[in-house]
């Protein structure tokens, strides 16, 4: 068997944090076996599905880098395969019409709601051997139902939870075609599962309903069953389940608030499943670990505290040039000046220790690329007439030292021997000339990267 999963998202709104699990485990589990991930957009809500929805996602899978190997499948290119199915279910007797109007059918539910049954369709139109069926209603156009077998169970054995079995006296007659023809969501997902071949759907918890129901049409359909797994909701740092008000939700969001797409996936990769004890690793090692037995039962916890820490490790490890490329256009719109300024990749290398995300690093970087506004008060209270001779000294020897953290700091420690002074009596005049803050890296990388022009013009300038 070719391992074939797909991830179907109906573009109602942006590719939330759930749905990017979802592709994520999906298609680390086609990757795992050498398999097929495809991407289909369930986009037959005419009313709540936009284009700038579809964009979105796209757009997400591709930050994250998960690529699809088919698709993306549109449903409402497809309107005509499912009017071919519906056509075969019609004639075959698995699908009947109904003429019910909506208001009988709510009439009948309120019925048996009032005797403390179940609500449900209560077969009127159900064509049955020696019943003789309604007269049609002059001028009513009918839904198509599904015939839903009355009698036994729905089992299945799922990859998270376990055996569920679901009565087929609980599920009622589908409606698989409203009255225009065009069809309906557990419809044309059955159908598609089919025609795509797919053999494991990975989705969330919240589809566990919709599973017999797709079973049944598959069955009708003469398919083979892909095996089904449901992922517990995520929740958020107050055990609810993971919405807005606990910050970004969307994936897109992330990528504007500093995270990087390996941050993420790693982040994402750990919620709801695991690997003994590895908290940090590639989608390489990911793809070779993951499996469906792993997966948890029970929800996942949402820890931004976790992802950032996550984010800090990827930002030491990755490429400084990529990183400038990255902040280089949130500098800009930071009022960044780069002409005659340090090589940015350089900044960046001193900075990203420290910070958590892109934004910070960006903030960070700065230091380099604004002219300096010491505080008038800071300056009073550091550039004192006592130090004043040991900085005239020290940019003396800066005009001939070689340029290098190693020489600069060397002369830094001379002229404070000479003068009997602790290293913060004199960094924190230099950090003030030369940066106008208190705080940076240490003062002689900061002197190395701004380079022997600047750090003399500004030196220079104030003694």
């Amino acid at each position: 068997m070719t391992v074939r999963t797909r991830f179907a998202p109906s573009p109602t709104g942006y590719l939330h944090v759930g749905g990017a699990r979802t592709a994520l485990f999906s298609w680390a589990y086609a990757r795992h076996f050498g398999g097929t991930f495809v991407l289909r957009i369930e986009d037959t809500d005419l009313e709540r599905s936009t284009p700038e929805a579809v964009q979105a996602i796209i757009e997400g899978m591709e930050w994250l880098g998960l690529h699809h190997d088919e698709g993306p499948f549109y449903q409402m290119q497809r309107m005509d395969r499912y009017r071919e199915v519906i056509g075969q279910m019609l004639a075959a007797g698995t699908a009947y019409h109904c003429y019910s109007s909506p208001e009988e059918v709510e009439a009948m539910r309120e019925r048996q709601r009032a005797a403390g049954e179940k609500p449900r369709y209560d077969g009127t139109w159900r064509p049955e051997a020696g019943k003789t069926l309604p007269a049609i209603p002059e001028g009513r156009k009918p839904v198509v139902r599904f015939r839903n077998p009355t009698e036994g169970d729905v089992t299945w054995l799922d990859v998270v939870k376990g055996s569920i079995t679901i009565s087929n006296r609980e599920l009622d007659d589908l409606v698989i075609a409203r009255p225009d023809g065009t069809p309906t969501y557990n419809f044309c997902v059955a159908v598609d599962d089919s025609d795509m071949k797919i053999t494991h759907v990975i989705r969330g918890d919240d589809h566990v309903n919709n599973t017999p129901r797709q079973i049944n049409i598959l069955q009708a359909l003469g398919a083979t069953l892909p095996h089904y797994g449901h992922l517990p909701m995520i929740l958020g740092t107050d055990g609810e389940k993971l919405s807005k008000r606990h910050g970004a939700v969307s994936v897109m969001d992330y990528p504007a608030q500093g995270y990087l797409p390996e941050a993420m996936l790693n982040y994402l990769a750990r919620l709801g499943w695991s690997h003994g004890d590895d908290e940090v690793f590639s989608m390489e090692q990911f793809t070779q670990w993951f499996d469906l037995d792993h997966l948890t039962k029970s929800p996942a916890q949402f820890n931004p505290e976790k992802l950032d820490w996550l984010n800090n490790h990827y930002i030491k490890q990755a490429d400084n040039t990529r990183l400038a490329g990255l902040v280089r256009p949130m500098m800009e719109g930071l009022g960044a000046q780069f002409e005659n300024a340090p090589d940015l990749a350089a900044v960046i290398a001193l900075m990203k220790e420290r910070v958590n995300t892109l934004n910070e690093l960006a903030v960070a970087a700065m230091l380099f690329y604004r002219q300096p506004a010491a505080d008038a008060a800071l300056l009073a209270q550091h550039l004192t007439d006592a130090i004043k001779p040991a900085l005239a000294q020290y940019v003396g020897q800066l005009k001939t030292v070689a340029w290098s953290k190693e020489a600069l700091s060397a002369t830094l420690k001379e002229v404070l021997a000479a003068h009997k002074l602790k290293m913060p009596q004199l960094a924190m005049p230099l950090r003030l000339l030369i940066t106008g803050q208190l705080q940076t890296p240490s003062i002689d990388a900061v002197v190395e990267l701004f380079g022997r022009e600047v750090v003399l013009a500004r030196l220079e300038k104030n003694l």
